[in-house]
């Protein structure tokens, strides 16, 4: 009787919430999202997630939340309409990021930060686009404890790198490139495209080039050969008419 309860209980993938309040938000969750795919883009064992409800406990599903960026590091990639801990091998998110509106109320975030302190975040990242202000914690001794240097920081599970200036957040890959938006990485995918197509036609243009020279190399040597069968059947002219080669050829 229980299994079966357990079976009907339903765990909705949606809270009835919007993904975020303003344009701003909405930019900066699509980024950090985003780029943290592209970041794992070659590696299938990790899962990275934006709004995603994550349902922590099996046969609860009033215990939820929905982080605007998560990465489950050691999950298969693939599409869920939920992330539920029990069918994931039980493994939480590591980092979550959450990027604030002013619809973010004292309560509620503080509330996130117990929910995740809770379940086991290793790392949790808030950043205000508002005020350009980053907050970081780091799981320390089961705790999430504040980083005190984040203005600088770079994620032990991530190893991307955070940069705030007077303006607004920079976030690095391991490899020093920044984030970039959907539409910078659309131009930057372009430009390379077309550094790729130049490539290629310059490789064309000098295959070209070499074809043609081995061309006329050849034609060279043909005109030689020519010259020398020539010159050898005007030799077995001359020495059929009598002529030696120490004697001069007729005026």
């Amino acid at each position: 009787m229980t299994v079966a309860l357990e079976r009907d209980i339903l765990y909705p993938d949606s809270d009835g919430q919007p993904m975020a309040d303003n344009t701003k938000q909405f930019r900066w969750i699509v980024l950090l999202k985003e780029n943290l795919e592209c970041l794992f883009a070659d590696d299938p064992d990790v899962f990275v997630a934006g709004d995603l409800l994550w349902y922590p406990v099996e046969g609860h599903p009033e215990i939820r939340i929905a982080p605007d960026a998560m990465v489950v590091l050691g999950r298969p990639k693939g599409d869920r309409g939920s992330y539920r801990q029990w069918l994931e091998d039980n493994q939480p998110p590591q980092v979550v990021f959450e990027v604030l509106s002013p619809g973010n109320t004292t309560k509620e975030m503080t509330r996130k930060l117990k929910f995740y302190e809770h379940y086991k975040v290793e790392e949790y990242y808030i950043y205000d686009p508002d005020y350009n202000e980053l907050t970081g914690l780091e799981r320390v001794e089961g705790e999430l404890r504040l980083i005190e240097a984040v203005e600088n920081w770079t994620s032990p599970r991530l190893s991307i790198r955070f940069e705030l200036t007077e303006t607004e957040l920079k976030v690095y890959y391991p490899d020093g490139r920044p984030f970039l938006s959907t539409i910078e990485l659309a131009r930057q995918a372009e430009a390379a495209q077309q550094r790729a197509d130049q490539a290629q036609q310059e490789m064309i243009l000098e295959r070209q080039r070499a074809e043609q020279a081995d061309q006329q190399a050849e034609l060279a040597q043909q005109r030689a050969e020519q010259a020398e069968l020539e010159n050898a059947r005007l030799r077995e002219l001359l020495r059929q008419a009598g002529w030696s080669s120490g004697e001069s050829a007729p005026n």
